[in-house]
Parts: C-alpha cells; sequence; structure tokens
C-alpha cells in the first residue's frame, strides 16, 4: 500500500498526463515501433529554438564573466546559420561537429545547426589528437567548429582528415595561425549585423539533430544518433517530472502529510530559473538535461572554464543559481567545501543530477545542507537522449535509493542474460529495457553494435534493476560492473553506497579482483577527504557492521590523488584495475 506522500505522488502523475492536459500522450508509431507521444510536443528543436522570441531581453548565458542575452544568442544564430548555409552548404541531413570547452559558442552553434535541419557531432574535449581524427573520419561533417586547445591537437592530423572528409575548420578564441580552407568566428559570425531571419528549412521529428559519441571504455566509442523528436520528449519529461513532484508535494503538504521545505517550481513565471552547467556539453547531462530545458523556460544558464568547488559556490552566490545538477562528486565536493558555510546557497531549490548514483547517504545530506532546496537525481544514458528516470524531494528522501518512476513516455521492462523477459516483482532482478520516442535511431555506421543493443524497439541499457510496487526503479549495478564472487553477485552500488557512511572518504569505486578459488574478491580504491585518516583494516570493520561479510572488500587501496574520472564524471574502473590489480 503506497505511503500517504505516495498517494499524492501516484494520483498527480495521472491528473498531469490525463487526456486534455498540456502532457496529454497519444499512440503512434515510430520507425515500425509503437510508442506513446505528447500530443502537444513541438515538432522540431528548431521549433523549440523559436519559442524563446518571447525571453529576448532575459538574461540567457553567463561564462565567468561575459553575459548575453537571448536576444543577443539568437541573433549570433541566425548569422552562423546563414554563413553555414551560405558559405559551407550546410542543410537537412550533414552535419557540423563542436569541439570546445563550454564556450558560449557551443550553445550557439547548437542551435544555429539544428535550426539548419543538420547534425551537431558533439565531439569530447579530452579526446586526443587520434581520437578527434577518428571522430571526424567517422562523422564526416563539412564543418567543424573547435577552441584554441582543441585546434593544437586538431592541426597535426588535419591533413589526414581531409584525405577522406572535405572539411572546413572554424576557430573559437583563437589567435593562432591557420592554414588553408579554415576560418574565424570572430570574421565571419556578427550578431550586430545578422539577417532578420533563420535560413529556411526542412525537417523531419526523426531526422537526426545530434551525434554524441558514447563514452565506452574498450575499443572505439560509438555515435549515437539522437533525433529531434526524441530530444524534445526529453526536455517535455524533464518538465513533467519536475511539475509533478512539486505539485504532489504541494498537495501533500497542504492536507498535512507533511512538513517542511517545498520544492521550488521550474516554471515559476515570479523569477528567472537559474541553472548551473558543471559538465562537459558535449554529453546530455548538460546538453540535452540542462542547457535545453533551461532554455525552454526561458531560465539563464552558468557555464564555467572549468569545475571548481570553490568557484562554483562563488557563482551560486552571485548568480543565484536556482538548479545545480552534475555528478554526484559534484554535490559532495560542493557541501563539504569550506567556502559552503560563507557564502549564499539560498537560491538553490535542487542539487544533484545524473552520470552515477547518488548514494543515499549523498540525499541526506544536500537536503541537510539546502535552506530552501532539495536533492534530485535522473537515470539514463546517450542512448535515451538524457533521463528514463527522475526522482526528488520528499520523493527522493522516501526512497533515497531509487532513481525514480519511468518517464511517462517509455515503458520498461527487465530481462534476464538470454534476453528473456523478466516478471516486475519487487524481488526480481533483471537488465532495464526501454522502450519510447526518447530511444536512438541507432549508432553512425554501426549497423551490427545497433542491432545488439536495440532489439525491436527495445534498448538494453545493461544495468541492472528492480521496481517496488509504487514503480520506483532501482539500479542495483552495471551488469559488467557486478562482482561474482564465489557464486554471489556483489552490487558494486551497495558497496560503494554503505562506505560513503564513512566521512572520511570523499571517493570510492568498487570493482572485481581476480581470484583462483572464488573467481573474484571484492576490491577498492580509496581516496580521503583532506586531513582525514582511515586505515583498510578500519574500513573493513566498518562495513562488517553494515553489508554482508562476502561483499567487503578484501582488497582496499588508499589512494592520495583522486581516482581518475573519465570527462562525464565516472570513475574509471579499468584503468584503475590494471593499475592497481599487479601490485598484488
Amino acid at each position: 500500500m503506497p505511503t500517504a506522500l505516495m498517494q499524492h505522488y501516484l494520483s498527480t502523475w495521472e491528473e498531469m498526463a490525463a487526456d486534455g492536459s498540456q502532457f496529454e500522450m497519444t499512440d503512434i508509431t515510430v520507425r515500425g515501433v509503437p510508442m506513446r507521444v505528447f500530443k502537444n510536443a513541438p515538432p522540431t528543436m528548431r521549433a523549440f529554438w523559436e519559442l524563446t522570441a518571447g525571453y529576448a531581453d532575459r538574461e540567457y548565458i553567463v561564462y565567468e564573466d561575459e553575459r548575453f542575452t537571448y536576444a543577443e544568442v539568437a541573433a549570433s544564430v541566425r548569422s552562423l546559420a546563414n554563413h553555414l548555409r551560405d558559405a559551407h552548404g550546410v542543410g537537412s541531413g550533414d552535419r557540423v561537429a563542436i569541439s570546445m570547452r563550454n564556450f558560449p559558442e557551443w550553445v550557439m552553434t547548437y542551435w544555429a545547426t539544428v535550426s539548419l535541419g543538420a547534425a551537431v557531432v558533439g565531439m569530447n574535449a579530452w579526446w586526443t589528437s587520434e581520437e578527434m581524427k577518428f571522430g571526424l573520419n567517422d562523422a564526416q561533417p563539412k564543418v567543424v567548429i573547435v577552441d584554441d586547445e582543441r585546434l593544437e591537437r586538431l592541426l597535426p592530423v588535419l591533413d589526414e582528415i581531409r584525405a577522406d572528409v572535405a572539411l572546413h575548420v572554424m576557430s573559437v578564441r583563437s589567435d593562432r595561425d591557420l592554414p588553408d580552407n579554415c576560418s574565424r568566428w570572430s570574421d565571419v559570425v556578427d550578431a550586430s549585423n545578422a539577417p532578420a531571419e533563420l535560413p529556411p528549412a526542412d525537417i523531419d521529428p526523426d531526422d537526426d539533430a545530434c551525434i554524441f559519441y558514447t563514452s565506452g571504455t574498450t575499443g572505439f566509442p560509438k555515435g549515437a544518433q539522437l533525433t529531434h523528436r526524441g530530444s524534445v520528449h526529453n526536455v517535455m519529461n524533464l518538465v513533467f517530472m519536475s511539475l509533478t513532484a512539486a505539485a504532489a508535494e504541494a498537495k501533500a503538504k497542504a492536507a498535512g502529510d507533511i512538513e517542511g521545505k517545498e520544492m521550488g517550481n521550474l516554471t515559476d513565471p515570479a523569477s528567472q530559473p537559474v541553472y548551473m552547467a558543471p559538465t562537459p556539453l558535449f554529453h546530455v547531462t548538460a546538453n540535452n538535461c540542462l542547457l535545453q530545458p533551461c532554455t525552454l523556460v526561458g531560465g539563464k544558464i552558468v557555464l564555467t572554464y572549468k569545475w571548481d568547488p570553490g568557484r562554483a559556490l562563488e557563482l551560486i552566490e552571485r548568480e543565484g543559481v536556482t538548479t545545480f545538477s552534475g555528478v554526484p562528486t559534484m554535490s559532495r565536493e560542493l557541501i563539504s567545501h569550506p567556502d559552503w558555510e560563507t557564502r549564499d546557497t539560498s537560491t538553490v531549490q535542487g542539487m544533484g543530477g545524473g552520470g552515477a548514483a547518488l548514494q543515499p547517504d549523498l540525499v541526506e545530506k544536500i537536503d541537510k545542507s539546502l535552506s530552501n532546496g532539495a536533492p534530485s537525481t535522473g537515470y539514463g544514458l546517450t542512448e535515451t537522449h538524457g533521463i528514463v528516470t527522475a526522482n526528488a524531494a520528499k520523493f527522493f528522501i522516501e526512497k533515497p535509493a531509487s532513481c525514480g518512476r519511468a518517464v511517462p513516455v517509455c515503458d520498461v521492462k527487465l530481462v534476464d542474460d538470454d534476453g528473456n523477459d523478466v516478471a516486475i516483482t519487487p524481488e526480481a532482478r533483471g537488465q532495464l529495457c526501454v522502450r519510447g520516442p526518447v530511444v536512438v535511431k541507432g549508432y553512425i555506421n554501426r549497423p551490427d553494435a545497433t542491432a545488439d543493443a536495440i532489439r525491436d524497439g527495445w534498448f538494453n541499457t545493461g544495468d541492472v534493476a528492480m521496481v517496488d510496487d509504487d514503480g520506483f526503479i532501482y539500479i542495483v549495478d552495471r551488469a559488467k560492473d557486478m562482482v561474482l564472487r564465489g557464486g554471489e553477485n556483489v552490487y558494486s552500488a551497495e558497496v560503494e553506497a554503505a562506505i560513503y557512511q564513512n566521512e572520511a572518504v570523499a571517493e570510492a569505486a568498487v570493482f572485481g579482483v581476480p581470484d583462483d578459488r572464488l573467481g573474484e574478491e571484492v576490491g577498492v580504491a580509496i581516496h580521503l577527504h583532506p586531513s582525514a585518516s582511515l586505515s583498510a583494516e578500519a574500513l573493513q570493520e566498518f562495513l562488517g557492521e553494515r553489508i554482508a561479510k562476502h561483499k567487503v572488500p578484501r582488497y582496499v587501496w588508499i589512494l592520495d590523488e583522486k581516482l581518475p574520472q573519465n570527462a562525464n564524471g565516472k570513475f574509471l574502473k579499468r584503468e584503475l584495475k590494471e593499475r592497481l590489480i599487479p601490485t598484488l
């Protein structure tokens, strides 16, 4: 039986999705796959961008000490779009690559490109020269727009790339000498003299809007094809989940079923929402789940040169940030930073994010640390355009181990290792599969990988999950990240959650260590908070009181340096294993 709080949530959900509502749904078939879609969704990302015309005078982008209004950005978008079409023939079906830090030009290029019907190729800014060569040869864009750091890496391999790709290079924020068939942003984008209109474009909802490369740890990355329909629906899912949680919490408070802080309303017209994007825009976490919903509601997006918790706190105070969404490590670093107590963070209504699970202890710490806000999380992948689930506020506190219910336009199911459906009960475990408009078309140039990942419209996430009686999903672990110890499944996320209950631990990554007798033993790499101390023996004793003996790591490495992460903030467990296991 659902709790009183949960009953408010479930009933509000039904009201929000009812016929005649803003989020009314209808059934259609896309590429032979039946799915639910929002009846009132804009058809394309161009139409989505055109909705922002009413926000002209509002601030849109803050990058360090630079500021741009919606009108100023729109003028640059029109100037760039017309230049890309006229000078380089970019149109429907073409691609434009972006390779830079989170500069304002990233945002301008995105909207200009999708408004032409071309697809953005979001290149990982951490890629080496050889990786850039692979990505550009794989995606074959007509134009790549790069900042100075990426230009330096691109130039040594540019001739090799151009042997296969007719590539024009446009540099941003660089005074470096340029070879032939290159230009500078400052010479071709003129916001003060921009055309009055975007170029005309013929765009289908299922055309590619973006190619984002998955952050796989083996082999070459795969370019996932994100569509206009999928991108629009991801934003509407985010808004639906936020409004449902806020309305349900308000009802529960009015009924006397809960007390305390209320979750802020995403579309409150009384004040402009302010989002901070601390993660790279070349991933769905920042681009699809922060930039795009911020844009839809006329919010302000705060971009930073790099992640620095002290600088982030300064900007939160200066800009009145209402939503902070990064990877869990970032939230931990913020609330444990020495400046947390002296900076004004009272505007923050939501803190959390995705990319990895928020451990239950962090959910509680965020709730206690925010004077007027609450923790939030979302679960999703590149291949789902963003979120599959979301959980926030009192509902997250009630179910801190859950990433939330599946978004309304997605069907979910569990399958076993052989792909057979698993009946969903609170006791069942299986690999989570998703079907709906947010599932990508596939991977460019990788038909075999596409066929393996998406079967009959169902995308297998590879994550082991369970679903409770209220429909809330719990990600138990990555199937490939599971430690199989003597025939017993040990889920890394569970062990990591227990480890994080120790106040000395700043970062923890659990992985399997080969063992002749048991197949695998549990190992963990730990990085401690400054001035904290903890021995391997003390940690094992601490965990022995919290989790089963076979789950307690036999091998503990306490490292002086921070654990290695990929560009999306996930710990590189393969790298840790390759480095640490040979030391045994």
